[in-house]
Order: structure tokens, then C-alpha cells, then sequence
């Protein structure tokens, strides 16, 4: 086998590799011979442990053949060579990377031609490559299974002709029985690692799908990945097509998160990967002309680009200090899972901005609400000869609904209630509107039917797309006990005289829908203790988890029951009753609720 050339240090002394050989056992006849190879047989076929398997075949060797240096060497299809994967008295330093191609040294010659090779005196044998220079006998012998090469067992000696035929034959004995068990665990090891990989993907596809956030997701990403592949710093990059640069987002380092350098579009392998649109992989980053010093202990790297949608995102890039660490497994790896992760990534960031939208509305909203609390009224004024209690309840933030009082200079009190369509912002900024008008136009008419007739005027004149509003005014005399009622859309208000409801007619189209319109007018007159219940649709549209909409004979029967109570307890009783009915369904429009009571 390849070992290193004369001169090499290495851990053996003389001392060491000239002991005396063990005591080993001899056979007496052939049936002897046979119940050896039957036990070697059931041995290596009791476990699907590869190293306990190889270190069983290393003593069971023992037993009958001397040896000071032992080794077995796996053949390898994809580095098309022998490697050393379990080794008695070789320097671990040289095994760890060897790879002997089949053309070279004693145990290659044995790979290739399938065949023992014995070596009295190596350093007469042109085929041997020097090794300690206390060698001086090798025996190699193939393992074949199932007509494929299985590797190589490789017996050292420092003994001249330290090895017989009848050594050779028994050696190639027990690795006649040996290779299909070292086949067998290779297979067995072959697909628990992969059901790991496959339950690791299962963890990142889980970790992908988990989280929006994007510095959580990349710390996810970062430690799951780790359990398949090795690294030693994780990077991920993202474009700033603005700045033209790849913008470091996540670095790990040994297992600390850490700050990374953004770089250039165009350098390193990571820009290579953007370039081509495919994985670099860089197996000696000291001889590459591409590699961005990022990490000074870096030796191998590799750059994956992450694309989304055919559109590239970034890259991710895996840095070890091992030589040539990373594998065409590992580019396959991550080739397969850069695309969960890039759209992983594309949808954290479509989050952020979407929060960052939220934000800012929830703080315009905020505003909003602000100004429409500064335009409508905490608390009614207080109206001679009438108790008077308000409660508004939106469906959003802010609401659509609109009320509010104007004293006329006559002395007589315009009372304004309605109701913009749609919900939120765009709602409540029309009820602004019309709640400006309204203070503009109010002490100008002298009736509700002549001021509504203005106030749609100025509304068609400021039309905005389908918004209307309808609109409840009512004028109150205080002297004569009397309201005077125009109606443009709004449910008419329900009064309920000494526990009987008293009937009422009155209708309008609502405003800023059509120039030029007329509006009715009537007039009710009240007595003491008399309720006038204005309210809004979303009263009455209301639903139950059942579906059942709240309706009007329920208001109704409510003030048959309350109406001798002031107006405050009377809106406190309905709403305690309307929560009953409601028993929690979602509140889809906004409600609102007047009562006046007559002194």
C-alpha cells in the first residue's frame, strides 16, 4: 500500500515494529481448516457494524497470520481508488487522505488483478511504495463480492519472508467469507445514512416552513444544515441590486454567529455562482484566483445560488478549513434544498415588508382614529328638555358611522345621524367630510329638509367614485317639545310612547348620489318620558353564530320593557341584550346607538 516516502516521521520506532510476532494457529487437518472458515463465516455475518466488523476481521487474521502493520482498504467507485478505512500501526495522519489508484503499489496491483500479491523482500519489488524503513514483507490479498471489488486486506511485515503460500491462502480464505459482510455493512451504512439525510430534509423542509422571520429562519436553516454537512462558516447572502453588492445577512462560525463583509456582484465564488447560475465548488481555495478572503482559515468552499421564481436571490456559501472537505454529494444536497430555501427566504422577506406595510397603517389608522375622536363628539351636549346618551361601537379601527349636534342661532339644536358606505379609513374620511359640511352649512338653513338639500349640492359637487352617505336630521324645538325630521337612507328612528311603539313614516335617497334633490319633512311632536331610538344597519344586521340576523321587533320589545328608565340605562340594557344575542359572532359593520328621552 501506499505509505510515506523515506524520511517521513512518523509515530513507529524500531522498537515497535520489530517485536516479536503473536502466537497464531495452525491446523492439524482439514477439518479443522473448516470449522475455522465456518466460524469466520458466522462471525462476519453477525453484525451490519462496518468499524466492529472490520475490527473483528483485524484479529481474526491475527489469529492465524502474524503481522506488525495491518490494514483493509475499501475501493471507492467515485475516487476511482483504494482507501484506507480501518488501520493497525499506519500513521492516522497519512491514512485519513490516501488514496491509492488501482495501478499503483502492491495492494493496487492486487485490486486490479484480483489476485494475492506476496512480497518476500519489498524493497527488491519495483511495484512497492516505501514505507517505514523497517519493512520488509507485505502480503495483499483482493476481496470480491458478487463479482465487484470490495476493497483489499494488506498484511506487513518487518521480517524478510515473513509470509508463506500457506499465510496467502488463508488470508484469501477469510476474505472470500469476509467480503460480502463488508459489502453487506457498507450497503446497510449506505442507506441509515441515507434515511438520515431524508429525516434531516425533513427537519429543514419543516424549519423552511416554520417561520417568517427571516433572522430565525436563517439561524434554523444554519443549524439543521450543520447535521448534514460539516462546515465550519455559513454565509448568506442577498442582493442590493441598488448598491450592486451581495449583502451578508446570516454568519455562522463555529457555531457563533457572527458579522460577515458584503462583497462585490462579481467576486469570489460566490460571484461565480451568481454568474453561472449554478454551485461552485472550490476544493484548495489557496489555489483559486476567485477566492474572497472572508475567513483566513478557510481551505475549501462552495457557493450555491438561491433562485426563486427564475429570479436569483443570493447565494448561500459553506466555507471549511478541510482541503477539498466538500463533495459532489454535498453540491447535490444543496442544490436540492437552495430552492425550498430561496423561496423560504423570498417569503420572509415579502413578510417583512408586508409587516412594514402594517406599520405604517396601523399607524395611519392610528391617526386616523385620532382625528375622527377629535371630530366626533366624546359626550352629547347637554339639550334642554331632553336626555340624550350616545354609544359607538366600529367595526375596525375607526367607523364609518357619523353624528353630531349644532346649535342653530335660533336657539333650536340640529342633531345629524348616519352612516358612510364602506368601512375604515376611506369611511371615516368621507364622514369627516360631511361632518365639515355640516358645521359649514347647519347654521345657514333653517330646516333639516333645507339642509340636507345643501349638503347633497356639496357632496355631488365633491363626488368621490360610489361613496354616499345616509343621513338622519332632526331639529329640536325645546319650547314647543317638538322634531322636526328629514331622512336621506337611514332607518327611520323608533319611538316608543309609555311602552307602546308609536308609527311614523319618513324616507330620503341617500346623499351624493344624484344632483339636485328634494328631500320631506315631518314633523313629531313628543311628550314627557317619550324615547326616540336612532340606529344604525349595523344594528340590525348583526348575527348570531347561527346565522340569525338581530332585526327591529327585537328593539321593539326591549323598549316595551325599559322605556321608563333614563336614557343612559336604556342604551346600557340593549347593549347587554344585543351581546346575549350576539354570544361573541365577529362585529361586521359598524354600531351605533342614540336614545334621547323626553323630560
Amino acid at each position: 500500500m501506499r505509505m510515506p516516502r523515506p524520511g517521513v516521521e512518523t509515530p513507529y520506532n524500531e522498537k515497535s515494529v520489530s517485536s516479536p510476532p503473536p502466537s497464531t494457529t495452525r491446523f492439524r487437518d482439514r477439518a479443522e481448516v473448516l470449522d475455522f472458515l465456518l466460524e469466520v463465516s458466522e462471525v462476519a455475518s453477525s453484525t451490519l457494524d462496518l468499524d466492529e466488523l472490520l475490527r473483528t476481521i483485524a484479529t481474526i487474521v491475527r489469529r492465524v497470520v502474524p503481522y506488525e502493520l495491518f490494514s483493509i482498504l475499501l475501493y471507492s467507485e467515485k475516487k476511482r481508488g483504494l482507501r484506507v478505512r480501518f488501520a493497525i500501526g499506519h500513521p492516522h495522519r497519512i491514512t485519513q487522505e490516501l488514496v491509492i489508484p488501482l495501478d499503483q503499489g502492491l495492494t493496487g496491483w492486487a485490486a486490479s488483478t484480483r489476485q494475492p500479491v506476496m512480497v518476500g523482500d519489498v524493497r527488491a519489488d519495483p511495484r512497492y511504495l516505501p514505507t517505514l524503513d523497517a519493512v520488509r514483507s507485505e502480503l495483499a490479498v483482493p476481496m470480491v463480492a458478487r463479482g465487484r471489488l470490495v476493497g483489499v486486506i494488506d498484511l506487513q511485515s518487518t521480517r524478510l519472508n515473513a509470509f508463506t503460500q500457506e499465510d496467502a491462502d488463508l488470508v484469501r480464505l477469510i476474505a472470500s467469507r469476509v467480503a460480502v459482510a463488508i459489502d453487506n455493512a457498507r450497503l446497510y451504512r449506505k442507506i441509515l445514512r441515507h434515511n438520515q439525510t431524508l429525516r434531516i430534509l425533513t427537519d429543514l423542509a419543516h424549519t423552511i416552513s416554520s417561520t417568517l422571520d427571516l433572522d430565525d429562519l436563517l439561524n434554523r436553516v444554519a443549524h439543521t444544515l450543520r447535521r448534514l454537512i460539516q462546515y465550519d462558516a455559513f454565509t448568506l447572502y442577498l442582493i442590493d441590486e441598488a448598491n450592486r453588492l451581495l449583502r451578508s445577512c446570516y454568519t455562522l462560525r463555529f457555531d457563533n454567529q457572527t458579522s460577515s463583509d458584503h462583497i462585490p456582484l462579481d467576486y469570489g465564488a460566490c460571484g461565480a455562482a451568481l454568474a453561472s447560475r449554478r454551485p461552485v465548488r472550490v476544493e484548495d481555495v489557496r489555489s483559486d484566483p476567485r477566492y474572497a478572503s472572508s475567513f483566513p482559515a478557510c481551505r475549501s468552499e462552495i457557493a450555491v445560488p438561491l433562485i426563486a421564481s427564475d429570479r436569483v436571490l443570493g447565494v448561500l456559501n459553506l466555507q471549511s478549513q478541510r482541503l477539498a472537505y466538500f463533495s459532489e454529494n454535498h453540491e447535490q444536497l444543496l442544490w436540492l434544498t437552495a430552492p425550498l430555501l430561496a423561496n423560504a427566504v423570498e417569503n420572509a422577506r415579502l413578510y417583512e415588508e408586508v409587516t412594514s406595510r402594517q406599520r405604517r397603517l396601523e399607524e395611519n389608522l392610528k391617526a386616523a382614529r385620532d382625528l375622527q375622536s377629535a371630530l366626533l363628539l366624546r359626550e352629547p351636549p347637554p339639550l334642554p328638555g331632553l336626555q340624550v346618551s350616545v354609544r359607538a361601537r366600529p367595526a375596525q379601527e375607526i367607523s364609518g358611522d357619523l353624528y353630531d349636534f349644532f346649535e342653530h342661532p335660533s336657539g333650536n339644536v340640529m342633531i345629524a345621524f348616519g352612516d358612510v358606505s364602506g368601512k375604515g379609513a376611506a369611511a371615516a374620511l368621507y364622514g369627516a367630510l360631511v361632518s365639515g359640511l355640516l358645521r359649514i352649512l347647519a347654521p345657514r338653513q333653517d330646516s333639516p329638509a333645507q339642509l340636507m338639500r345643501s349638503l347633497n349640492t356639496a357632496l355631488a359637487e365633491r363626488k368621490v367614485g360610489t361613496t354616499y352617505v345616509t343621513l338622519l336630521i332632526m331639529c329640536w324645538y325645546p319650547e314647543r317639545r317638538m322634531f322636526t325630521l328629514a331622512n336621506a337612507g337611514v332607518f327611520p328612528p323608533i319611538v316608543c310612547r309609555k311602552g307602546q311603539i308609536v308609527k311614523h313614516r319618513v324616507e330620503g335617497i341617500p346623499l351624493g348620489l344624484l344632483d339636485d334633490r328634494h328631500y320631506d319633512q315631518i314633523t313629531l311632536a313628543v311628550e314627557p318620558g317619550d324615547v326616540i331610538f336612532l340606529y344604525s344597519d349595523g344594528i340590525l344586521e348583526q348575527r348570531d353564530p347561527q346565522g340569525q340576523e338581530y332585526g327591529r321587533a327585537k328593539i321593539y320589545r326591549l323598549l316595551e320593557r325599559v322605556w321608563d328608565l333614563s336614557a343612559d340605562q336604556i342604551v346600557e340594557a340593549f347593549f347587554e341584550e344585543f351581546d346575549r344575542f350576539r354570544q361573541g359572532a365577529e362585529i361586521v359593520d359598524d354600531q351605533t346607538v342614540i336614545v334621547f328621552k323626553v323630560q
